[in-house]
Order: structure tokens, then C-alpha cells, then sequence
């Protein structure tokens, strides 16, 4: 394998019924950002999908200087094969240096069957990406080499974070957590260019048949969805306590969500987990409720505009990335603050 064949960042433009997902938007973000690292001038997105061109000018707006479209009947729902063969095949003949997958269920069903087909690694569920040397520690034993992809996630159940790099495959390939990155704000107007790209498909063994698809709505709140988010950790104390969580949630128009020891307790669902073996969330307001501040909670939502933690612990770490805290008993301060917003509410009419 020539490395020096492989150029640009590509991204894989996820869509369901002809709409882009959000993580599609996320990723040309950051996308942009290493292709600035890397001195390249294009970012690309590739779209798959049947009668898809009407949404390039989007993935433009979002940051794609060039779109790769792969439009044919076979690719109208998702199927692996179609799909890996229709993505492995943009790779074989546009040899891109990076390439991001959504960490979504399409993406984390695709993205290792591509990077199996065209013979390169995949770093799985990546909550960081950064343009640097590998290896981290210079070693008189091994060659620095610059540049390199540097893929960062969660690793031993979310109990400790790897950095993995690519150095001798091309591309480099990654899956990334849906809400980690940033989308860019909209450039109205911008187009992209477009390269049309079929590698024909022939059905074979491989290729499954849809016999029905049935669209269920999630009875969970999408948290990462949510502008307010009231979240709970194990010092709530038991599942019933978490209706005091529920009523400030009410009363702010907010969404409950919690951390992985309330998961792990049964006490709530895991589509509310918020942390590295969670969901990443971007709240404009996040309340952290008997939630210590392991690394692995914090990881998952540091980046929310503001963060009030109430804790008993006065030596929390919650407290070292909050913006308020108070130290207090949760029993006694949910109900006040909750009464005190809604008359606060009813005030101003």
C-alpha cells in the first residue's frame, strides 16, 4: 500500500428516508477542522441512498466542498452489502486519507465491513479526534510519524481511555459518537461539488430482502435532543426519588436523564445514560443531582453551556467543572427550587 496515494478528509453523509442524520453534519464539523491540520482544502462527503441529490446543497451549507453521490435503486433502504460495496468502492477509487462514520446503528454495522474490505483499520466509538505524532512517546526503537490520525475512546468497559492510531493502512477510519463533535454554523447558499459515482451492484448471496419495515416511536426522550437536562447519579437514592427529578424537569420543560450507576441500578433506561458509555449531550442548562463527577460522567456532557451540581459531598469532583454548585440534601433542596421556579413561572404569566 502507497500511502502517499491517499489524500483528503471523506466523511459518510448518513441519511434515512432521503433526511440527513444530525451526525452527518457533526462529522463534516470535524472534518474541517483536521482537513485545516492536514493543509487540505477539500472535505468530502459521500451520500448513498436512492433519488439523494436533493440534499448536497445541505451537506455543502454544513461544510462539504465536494460530494461523491452514489444513487441507485438498491441502496433506497439500508442493506449491508449495497452499502459496503457502494462505500469500500468510493474508497478504492478516491483513496481518502481519513475517513468518519457516524457511531450510529447504520454506522457501527457498516463502517467494519468497509474497513474489512479494503484492508485497513477502524477505531470503534471515538470520542475525541486530533491531527499529532505517533507514537504518543517518542521511542529511539520506533518511527515518529507526523500527522497521523489520533483516535480517542472509551476502552475496558469506560473505565479508561485509549488513543489508537493507524500509521501503516490507509485510510485511517473511525466511528464517532453521535453529539461529540459540533456541526458549523450553516453557510447559506454554499454549494459543493458534485461527482457523480455508481460501481453497479449485483445481487449475490449476501444481499438480504426487506420484507416489511415497521416504524415504531420511542416512548424515551431523546436527551441529546434536549435544550435542559436534570440528571441523576446514584446519591438520588433509589428509583422512586427520582420523581423529585421528574417534577423540576416538568416545571423547566426539560428531559430527566442520569449517569451509568442509576443504569446499572435498573432504575432508569440506558437511551437516558449520559457519559462515555452513554450518550454525549450539549445542554444549554444541566443539572448534575447526586452525581459524584467520575471522569466517565463528565466526558459526556462538559461541554453543556451551564452546570449546576447539587451534592451532598462538599469534595465532589462534580463541583470542579460546575459553573454552580450547591452542597446540600437533595431532598430538601429539589422540592424548594422546584416551587420557587414554578411560582416564578406563574409570574410572569
Amino acid at each position: 500500500m502507497s500511502l502517499e496515494e491517499y489524500k483528503g478528509v471523506f466523511i459518510f453523509a448518513q441519511q434515512v428516508d432521503n433526511e440527513l442524520s444530525s451526525i452527518a453534519l457533526e462529522l463534516l464539523g470535524k472534518a474541517k477542522n483536521l482537513a485545516e491540520d492536514l493543509d487540505e482544502k477539500k472535505v468530502t462527503a459521500v451520500l448513498l441512498g436512492s433519488d439523494v441529490k436533493g440534499l448536497v446543497d445541505k451537506l455543502a451549507e454544513y461544510g462539504a466542498d465536494r460530494v461523491i453521490v452514489v444513487d441507485d435503486p438498491a441502496l433506497k433502504d439500508y442493506r449491508t452489502e449495497p452499502y459496503t460495496h457502494a462505500l469500500a468502492s468510493v474508497i478504492n477509487e478516491y483513496k481518502p486519507e481519513i475517513l468518519l462514520v457516524g457511531a450510529t446503528a447504520i454506522g457501527r454495522d457498516l463502517g467494519p465491513r468497509v474497513s474489512s474490505r479494503v484492508h485497513t483499520g477502524l477505531t470503534a466509538d471515538c470520542t475525541q479526534l486530533e491531527i499529532g505524532d505517533f507514537p504518543l512517546e517518542p521511542s529511539p526503537a520506533r518511527e515518529t510519524k507526523h500527522k497521523q490520525l489520533l483516535m480517542t475512546r472509551p476502552a475496558f468497559g469506560g473505565n479508561t481511555i485509549a488513543t489508537i492510531a493507524c500509521p501503516d493502512f490507509r485510510p485511517q477510519m473511525a466511528t464517532v459518537r453521535p453529539g461529540v463533535m459540533q456541526k458549523i454554523d450553516p453557510i447559506k447558499g454554499a454549494k459543493a461539488e458534485v461527482v457523480e459515482y455508481n460501481p453497479g451492484f449485483e445481487e449475490n448471496d449476501c444481499y438480504t430482502e426487506i420484507v416489511k419495515i415497521v416504524k415504531e416511536a420511542s416512548s424515551v426522550a431523546d436527551i441529546q435532543a434536549a435544550k435542559i437536562l436534570v440528571s441523576g447519579g446514584r446519591g438520588v437514592g433509589s428509583a422512586e426519588n427520582f420523581k423529585l427529578l421528574d417534577d423540576l424537569a416538568e416545571a423547566l420543560n426539560g428531559t430527566v436523564s442520569c449517569s451509568r450507576a442509576v443504569v446499572d441500578s435498573g432504575w432508569k433506561p440506558k437511551d437516558l445514560q449520559v457519559g462515555q458509555t452513554g450518550k454525549t449531550v450539549r445542554p444549554q442548562l444541566y443539572f448534575a443531582i447526586g452525581i459524584s463527577g467520575a471522569i466517565q460522567h463528565v466526558a459526556g456532557m462538559e461541554e453543556s453551556d451551564i452546570i449546576i451540581a447539587i451534592n451532598k459531598d462538599e469534595n465532589a469532583p462534580i463541583f470542579d467543572v460546575a459553573d454552580y454548585g450547591v452542597v446540600g440534601d437533595l431532598n430538601k433542596i429539589l422540592p424548594a427550587l422546584t416551587k420557587k421556579i414554578k411560582e416564578a413561572l406563574a409570574a410572569k404569566g
